[in-house]
């Protein structure tokens, strides 16, 4: 299958509502290397991305497994900072927070609009995220 499919997969998937999608290099019967598509995505989806995977690819075939999920209660703020509002993703175990991330997306345009490198955007909002945090204003 051309390479040129997989850029598409991706972003038709995610468009579709799949929580991930990735590849892996493997050897298939025979010993021919083969590319292994994974698509994660909630079981009531489950049919619709075989049917993707079914048009759109040059598969015959669908292998699935059933995974269990746990997950942190996520809650979103939004932050004050030099470049604006940004929109930070709060992570909770036992009602404790024990993560905090600036979104990604937003971290990326202010990289772009400011010509600066997205790991010194992160650097500074992930200072203010720690400051907040440390003076209790994100809880």
């Amino acid at each position: 299958m051309s390479s040129e499919i997989y850029s598409y997969l991706y972003e038709k998937v995610l468009e579709e509502g799949a929580l991930d999608i990735y590849t892996e290099s493997i050897y298939m019967k025979k010993n021919r290397p083969a590319i292994k598509l994974c698509i994660l995505c909630k079981e009531s989806d489950l049919d619709k991305f075989i049917k993707i995977l079914l048009k759109e690819t040059s598969t015959f075939g669908v292998r699935y497994n059933t995974y269990n999920r746990e997950e942190l209660k996520r809650k979103f703020e939004t932050i004050d900072t030099k470049y604006g509002k940004i929109k930070v993703k709060l992570g909770y175990y036992d009602n404790e927070l024990i993560k905090a991330t600036p979104e990604y997306d937003e971290c990326k345009l202010i990289a772009k609009n400011y010509d600066i490198s997205l790991n010194e955007v992160f650097f500074e909002i992930n200072c203010i995220i720690k400051q907040k945090i440390d003076t209790k204003l994100l809880t």
